[in-house]
């Protein structure tokens, strides 16, 4: 039997997130989620208005507290995410997603966490004489919302989750009429609710922490065995010149510190040469 088979997990969230988690955790552990709508955009919102005060780690479990503490639920979920360009290769955008469980009568908490290539983050300033169409299209809207506000910036006007064309071309004319330049500043909208790809992803990550939850630490039992880390170093195949991709991975327990070096799971053992530094500076 599973560990949090019938019991309840405390969701906190207000996008909606219990659509991508719900099933997973239903059929992945048996245990259901009860939504908590809390006010979490006081913790710091992706548009910027509310800036974010703690690292996305430190929201995300303060998030998961807040709903507990309303419910008075002893397990609680909640997710947080941050985007921008990948360290390595600024041109590339990126979404660093975290789903973090919380299990008080353990006193567990099992923090797991993805760097996601698969998002549509994306921001453009768009001219005065400039339609958005082609940002528009390889952004995903309308099916993903946006975000527009003028390109001086103005606090007050912001508008959000925008789905339709009509209400865009709104939100365009009034920015606008109030920017100096009739500039406006678009983005992507990546509130989960506002964003099917987003969605997804936060679907997968939950997968995964669903995963972990079934699996006991071969040390002590606890729940929550999984990979923690990975070790660089995969020698190229040519020159034998250790490499940046993953030599092996590190396997732990959140719960005692067991920790457990093990090979990739690919079984890959060499790298290309075209990712060596030596054969191809």
């Amino acid at each position: 039997m599973q560990a949090y088979s019938g019991r309840l997990i405390c969701l906190t969230t207000r996008h909606n997130k219990q659509r991508a988690l719900g099933l997973p955790f239903q059929r992945g552990l048996g245990a259901e989620l009860q939504l908590c709508e809390q006010d979490t955009d006081r913790l710091g919102t992706f548009s910027g208005e509310i800036p974010r005060l703690s690292d996305a780690e430190a929201t995300c479990r303060t998030k998961a507290l807040m709903g507990m503490q309303r419910t008075g639920l002893i397990l609680g979920l909640a997710s947080e995410a941050s985007f921008g360009p990948h360290p390595a290769m600024p041109l590339l955008a990126v979404g660093q997603e975290l789903l973090i469980f919380l299990d008080q009568e353990r006193d567990l908490c099992v923090l797991e966490q993805r760097l996601d290539w698969r998002t549509n983050y994306s921001q453009h300033e768009l001219a005065a004489d400039q339609e958005p169409d082609r940002w528009l299209s390889q952004v995903g809207f309308p099916s993903h919302a946006v975000i527009a506000r003028p390109a001086a910036p103005i606090p007050e006007l912001l508008f959000k989750g925008l789905r339709s064309r009509l209400a865009l071309n709104e939100a365009i004319e009034q920015c606008r009429a109030v920017d100096p330049e009739g500039r406006v500043w678009l983005e992507t909208d990546m509130r989960a609710h506002c964003n099917p790809t987003r969605m997804r992803s936060i679907r997968r990550l939950g997968l995964s922490l669903v995963r972990r939850l079934r699996t006991p630490c071969p040390a002590c039992g606890s729940p929550g065995w999984g990979l923690i880390n990975t070790k660089s170093g995969l020698p190229c195949s040519a020159c034998r010149t250790p490499t940046e991709l993953t030599l092996a991975e590190l396997w732990g327990c959140p719960s005692c510190g067991a920790r457990r070096e093990q090979p990739r799971r690919d079984g890959l053992l060499q790298a290309d040469p075209g990712q060596c530094p030596w054969c191809n500076p």
